[in-house]
């Protein structure tokens, strides 16, 4: 059976959640006088910029349109995609040798295309993964096992065939859930997660170079 791989693209992937996903959420709040939860990162960054302004406007009743929040992420985080975000290191040697191995090699992410898109273009990630999707692109954001379920029917093979590697701890429970592997990635932004991961994830990994 072929092996499918999925991996996130921000704070794994992606050096990006010190500078955009673990920033502008709270920034977007901050800059309203808006207070909010301790856990409100780890609620919410499984749900992508659709599920994100939903929460937006159903747990503090954000008074912005959804079409002006999106804008306000847009402008606020292109430029870090565009110049500034690197990768982890040896994520790209560990893609590489997932393909050598014929597997199929797939990025799935909460962020919108122009954030995605961009990214992996400029580092080059974009002529080595089949597919690069956001959660924009199905009617299941990352906490919804259905997600998981769905993108296995699409390659043919039963969930167990596929493997998560994420470094948010939302994501690698309902993956489980649904009966994938699961790779927990270290970020620092995530770190305090780290034993949740470990008791649900089949591996917990600090650096992609022990992939290799």
């Amino acid at each position: 059976m072929k092996e499918v791989y999925l991996f996130d693209m921000d704070g794994t992937l992606a050096d990006s959640m010190r500078v955009a996903w673990g920033v502008l959420p709270l920034q977007f709040l901050d800059e309203r006088g808006i207070s909010y939860p301790d856990t409100f990162l780890k609620d919410v960054v499984a749900l992508g910029v659709a599920g994100l302004i939903r929460y937006y406007k159903e747990r503090f009743h954000v008074k912005e349109s959804a079409e002006d929040i999106c804008r306000w992420f847009i402008e606020s985080g292109r430029g870090m995609y565009e110049t500034k975000i690197p990768t982890k290191p040896f994520a790209k040697e560990v893609l590489l040798s997932l393909k050598a191995k014929g597997a199929s090699v797939n990025i799935l992410t909460g962020s919108p295309h122009v954030f995605l898109d961009t990214w992996i273009k400029r580092v080059g990630f974009d002529t080595i993964v089949d597919n690069a999707w956001s959660v924009d692109d199905f009617p299941f954001h990352k906490a919804n096992p259905e997600l998981y379920l769905h993108i296995a029917s699409t390659f043919g093979v039963a969930p167990s065939a596929c493997t998560l590697l994420d470094d948010s701890i939302v994501p690698i429970e309902t993956a489980k859930k649904a009966g994938c592997k699961t790779i927990a990635v270290y970020d620092e932004v995530s770190k305090n997660a780290e034993r949740e991961m470990r008791a649900v994830a089949d591996r917990y990994i600090y650096s992609f170079k022990e992939l290799l």
